[in-house]
């Protein structure tokens, strides 16, 4: 009987013991928003499942079109890749980010053609992990 317990107490220690890593490394996004105030496009949110890491690097890409009242994209010539990255705290497993992306066309998008950002995506770099956004 004090064989079977003694079993029972060191294969409960085991599992304990493995349990933190068996719920640690699974990056993930949880929120991800954009916002576009003229030029400009903000993008935030919140990453969980990183474990014990100090930090984490976050790209934010896309494509920025200068558009006409009538929707249409007028000049090839207005279309730039755009893309902003850095580097972010983690605490507690998690990591907090917002980065900006400014589009800059010449000749200037200026009213009353705007700027809309297409193919928006947020990447961790280090885990490989993609959040695809809509257009804004």
């Amino acid at each position: 009987m004090r064989r079977l317990m003694l079993f029972v107490v060191v294969a409960s220690m085991a599992i304990a013991a493995a349990a933190p890593s068996a719920f640690a490394g699974s990056p993930h996004f949880v929120s991800v928003t954009a916002t576009r105030s003229g030029d400009t496009l903000t993008v935030s949110g919140k990453e969980a499942g990183l474990g014990n890491e100090t930090q984490v690097h976050i790209e934010v890409t896309a494509t920025a079109e200068c558009i006409n009242g009538g929707g249409k994209h007028p000049r090839a010539v207005n279309k730039e890749s755009v893309s902003a990255e850095g580097d972010f705290p983690v605490q507690n497993g998690k990591a907090v980010f917002e980065l900006s992306l400014t589009a800059s066309f010449q000749p200037d998008c200026s009213p009353p053609m705007s700027v809309r950002f297409s193919n928006v995506a947020v990447r961790d770099a280090e885990h490989n992990v993609i959040e695809q956004l809509g257009d804004f």
